[in-house]
């Protein structure tokens, strides 16, 4: 594909055409990542979708936060099933019409229906996990443990945010992603997103002990230092429904 068709990275979304699917605020959110080869990565993206690169390398983020106030279309956050904790392992993405995206290896939360409705419904690897967020002395802590489906893994993350810095052009090519990509029955989408530029603070790494990027079929990676450590207090979102990835984005 001629690389000069690939949309610019820009930390100002572009609109949501149509109507809302859903809104949510993602508060307390930690970004942790690690450059690969993007060779490492190609085989765990869907159809049409290759990973997006900077430099020559593409990133596998591993991002535990709070989900707060989900809601279907524009409704008011939805009490209880709509406030859980998250943590996902995600790579950086392209598709053929130039759009950058997100795939998701996994997205681990605390409430099983949230589960079970996300994978039937959007064929996302949403797994159901034990998990905790406590703030202490100024120190945000993250566990999780698998509960199902199928493999083990646990995370153990703790940073300490420090103050808000002047993003990078890393911190803009990992945050200013305006959807996802997906597959579905062999069908290839693309579910768009927006929300304000991320508010992105220095961190750093108190703990670190995983074994969930693992489980997604990366081992050895989180027994290094990440490339890349970002906090930020959050941002609200919405997605709007999915389209064919082969479409590309109007305006």
């Amino acid at each position: 594909m001629d690389e000069r068709v690939v949309e610019d990275v820009t930390p100002q979304a572009p609109a949501v055409a149509g109507p809302v699917l859903m809104n949510q605020h993602w508060r307390d959110l930690t970004f942790l990542h690690w450059a690969v080869d993007p060779a490492l990565v190609a085989d765990r993206m869907p159809r049409g979708v290759r990973p997006d690169t900077l430099d020559g390398r593409t990133y596998v983020g591993l991002i535990p936060f709070r989900m707060v106030d989900a809601s279907p279309f524009r409704l008011p956050g939805t009490p209880w099933l709509g406030t859980f904790l998250e943590t996902n392992v995600r790579l950086y993405s392209v598709d053929d019409t130039g759009r950058r995206g997100i795939v998701f290896l996994s997205l681990d939360a605390d409430r099983l229906a949230v589960v079970l409705g996300a994978r039937a419904g959007f064929g996302v690897p949403y797994r159901w996990a034990r998990m905790r967020h406590r703030l202490d002395a100024g120190v945000h802590t993250y566990d999780a443990r698998l509960r199902w489906p199928g493999a083990r893994g646990a995370t153990h993350v703790a940073v300490r945010p420090g103050p808000r810095r002047e993003p990078t052009e890393l911190d803009h090519f990992l945050s200013a992603r305006w959807g996802l990509h997906t597959s579905v029955l062999g069908r290839t989408l693309y579910v768009p997103n927006r929300h304000e530029p991320w508010p992105v603070h220095d961190a750093e790494v108190v703990a670190l002990d995983d074994s969930l990027v693992a489980s997604v079929g990366l081992p050895g990676l989180t027994t290094r230092p990440p490339d890349h450590v970002g906090f930020s207090p959050g941002v609200f979102t919405e997605f709007g429904f999915p389209v064919d990835a082969r479409r590309p984005r109007r305006g």
